[in-house]
């Protein structure tokens, strides 16, 4: 590492005080009093700085000794290195024992990448807006591996198809790889993820402020999700709950394990204490996603309780459960011994625990990737039932009120969203409370009614009708658009986070609070709250998706079903939000202004409604004909039936906000006639003319000359 540059010299006093404008070579300028620990440059970016020197390395090496060798033994144990198959096509042995490793590295970098930049983002105090210093190193490490990352997933990709097509590397053909890529989803989801990690990789390295490491996160996280989005959750049955669990087991495992590494990187930081008790409270959080979604994902893969004695996989399912347990108590271990430890200057213990954790990390890593390789109990039999293949459950019977309550199909992306929504609603409700303020009721029953109803919407058996017929399908659209939005934003949650949430003791630090009152002043959020903006993303989402091939593709996709009912409710919320919220952040729009952009709204709603009916073409048939039941009107009839829900449905919604709006202006003048008034009383008191005398005397006057 070189030598930041500064634009004063050494002896120059300003540089106690003075802070350059950092660029991707220049990072935040150390402090005279953060020198030693905290600095950047020749005090410590030496051997044994920021987790490199003889302890990091023999760390990371035994970390990665640890992580291969679980995953050669797991590979053997669980039957995926199994000698090929006499008369089936054989892709050769260095497809066959360099594809694991490969997924490893692949898997290793992207969650050092994420825990690095995450920790630089949101765990670790600022330099004004900028990063840290050690948040900088971090962030210039999550470029490097983000790098790494990418070319290690492009490398899996030729890999893949090799053991695909059973062809060797050096009989592989460029067409091959490359139509692949484009053409089968699980090439595309490597090449998407090669993509996010080189965008990750840019960011991360052309940008130090905080920000920037905040965009470099998320863009790291997301692209975690492809590739567990195309593999066995995706062909496995029950997608709603095999490929939701996959995704946050994911993204948890990332964090947590991401998160230890970048603590041991900056073990030596003065600020690893307030680090680590931040990181303490994301790695609980994680374990229990981490624990809920394996078990949820470990469930459908195996089919059986004794599955998980009576085959190879499930023996590697208990080595990831003992492993899951045994991280578990260590990080009990960080919660009642080395965080008091680090708070008192002795970080030892810490750092052998974290080291010992790693290593366990690493290894559990290995046992992941092997399970992604080895063969499932649950084999699907040859004469399935290609609806079942598709949907992901059989073909729902005739709908009747017991069929459409009961029979769930819970989604795990969304029955999360719930729990997790109306615990930290109510938590928060909690806090106020016991601070002496009070929150009104109808606030709690609106946000915790519009989280019970997408979670029925969504999940209860209503929501398998929706896969198959056009007319439940749109139902469940105007519900998610239009009713949970209204209740969610009758909630008003940005109003209680901002009074509840607790502001970080240590200075420099961004919390959540801090986080959520950057975004509500950001670019972004006054472009989308601006009316007109608002109102076209919601009408998009109606007649963008219904008048295109748009609907036909997310339907064939669960992560595209998931995005196009995320869509219905951010769109309705938004729009909602504009008109009838009083959460901060929104602009201030005139009454009669918001009355002509809900009206707007309801003459878009309803002219949808007619152009639907209208139509003579079904709508997404490349989906629709493969999954229309055999009990149900035709596609025409059903189609036309959705229209009339779509026309129908958002009157009493439409009517509701309506007379909310209405009342919300009348008190808005109330409020301002009532401000006149004091104003006119303290005018009167004190002699002095106020805006409304002076205006009154201006209509005399007038009057005066006209007679």
């Amino acid at each position: 590492m070189h030598q930041p540059t500064s634009p004063f010299p050494r002896s120059d006093p300003r540089r106690a005080t003075a802070t350059a404008a950092p660029t991707s070579s220049n990072p935040p300028t150390a402090r005279p009093e953060a020198a030693g620990p905290d600095a950047v440059g020749p005090v410590a970016a030496g051997p044994g700085a920021g987790g490199s020197g003889p302890a990091g390395w023999l760390v990371g090496s035994v970390a990665v000794g640890a992580a291969v060798a679980v995953l050669l033994l797991a590979l053997r144990l669980g039957g995926a290195l199994a000698a090929a198959i006499p008369g089936l096509p054989d892709p050769g042995p260095v497809t066959t024992w360099a594809l694991p490793p490969v997924r490893l590295l692949a898997d290793g970098l992207a969650t050092i990448t994420v825990g690095f930049a995450v920790t630089a983002a949101f765990l670790l105090p600022g330099d004004g807006a900028s990063v840290s210093a050690h948040g900088w190193l971090l962030l210039r490490r999550a470029g490097l591996a983000a790098a790494a990352w990418a070319v290690a997933a492009l490398a899996l990709l030729v890999l893949t198809v090799s053991d695909l097509l059973g062809v060797p590397l050096d009989r592989l053909g460029a067409a091959s790889v490359v139509s692949f890529g484009v053409d089968i989803s699980q090439g595309q989801s490597l090449l998407a993820q090669a993509a996010l990690a080189a965008a990750v990789a840019v960011a991360a390295r052309t940008g130090v402020s905080r920000g920037t490491a905040a965009v470099a996160s998320g863009l790291a996280l997301v692209g975690l999700l492809p590739p567990a989005l195309t593999g066995h959750a995706a062909g496995a049955g029950n997608h709603q709950i095999a490929v939701s669990s996959l995704a946050l087991h994911v993204l948890a495992a990332a964090l947590w394990a991401g998160g230890l590494a970048a603590l041991l990187t900056i073990r030596r930081s003065r600020h690893l204490p307030g680090a680590a008790a931040r990181y303490s409270r994301l790695a609980l959080a994680c374990f229990v996603t981490v624990a809920v979604s394996g078990l949820a994902n470990a469930a459908v893969r195996l089919g059986a309780v004794d599955a998980l004695w009576q085959s190879r996989y499930g023996w590697l399912v208990l080595g990831k459960l003992a492993a899951l347990g045994l991280l578990g108590l260590l990080g009990a271990a960080h919660r009642s011994r080395t965080l008091p430890g680090l708070a008192a200057g002795r970080r030892g213990a810490f750092a052998r625990l974290a080291a010992g954790e790693l290593v366990l990390f690493a290894a559990t890593i290995g046992l992941a990737v092997a399970l992604s390789r080895s063969p499932t109990p649950v084999v699907e039999p040859a004469d399935a039932d290609p609806v079942t293949a598709v949907l992901g459950f059989g073909m729902p019977a005739a709908p009747t009120a017991a069929h459409l309550l009961g029979q769930p199909l819970p989604d795990l992306f969304f029955l999360t969203l719930t729990v997790v929504g109306i615990a930290g609603y109510l938590a928060g409700v909690r806090r106020l409370r016991r601070g002496g303020h009070r929150w009104p009721v109808a606030r709690t029953a609106s946000w915790v009614g519009g989280l019970l109803v997408l979670a029925a919407t969504t999940g209860l058996g209503f929501a398998r009708y929706a896969y198959v017929l056009f007319s439940a399908h749109m139902a469940q659209h105007m519900v998610l658009s239009m009713l949970v939005p209204i209740l969610l934003v009758g909630g008003a949650p940005v109003t209680l986070a901002l009074r509840a949430l607790r502001r970080p003791t240590e200075a420099g630090v961004r919390g959540t609070r801090e986080w959520l009152l950057r975004a509500l002043h950001s670019r972004p959020t006054r472009l989308l709250t601006h009316p007109l903006v608002a109102l076209g993303v919601y009408t998009a989402s109606l007649f963008g998706l219904y008048f295109s091939d748009l609907l036909g593709t997310l339907m064939r996709s669960h992560l595209g079903h998931l995005a196009m009912l995320g869509h219905f409710v951010l769109s309705g919320y938004l729009l909602f939000w504009v008109l009838i919220g009083i959460d901060p952040g929104r602009p201030r729009i005139p009454h009669p202004i918001l009355v002509l952009v809900h009206l707007a709204a309801m003459m878009a709603h309803g002219f949808f409604g007619l152009a639907l009916m209208q139509t003579t073409t079904v709508i997404a048939p490349d989906w629709y004909l493969g999954v229309h039941p055999d009990w149900a009107s035709s596609l025409l009839d059903d189609q036309k039936l959705g229209a009339g829900i779509a026309w129908a449905f958002g009157e009493i919604p439409a009517a509701v906000v309506m007379i909310l709006l209405v009342r919300q202006w009348i008190r808005a003048d109330q409020r301002e006639q009532r401000r006149l008034d004091r104003a006119a009383d303290r005018a009167e008191a004190t002699g002095e003319d106020d805006d409304l005398a002076r205006y009154n005397a201006f209509l005399a006057a007038a009057a005066r000359d006209r007679n």
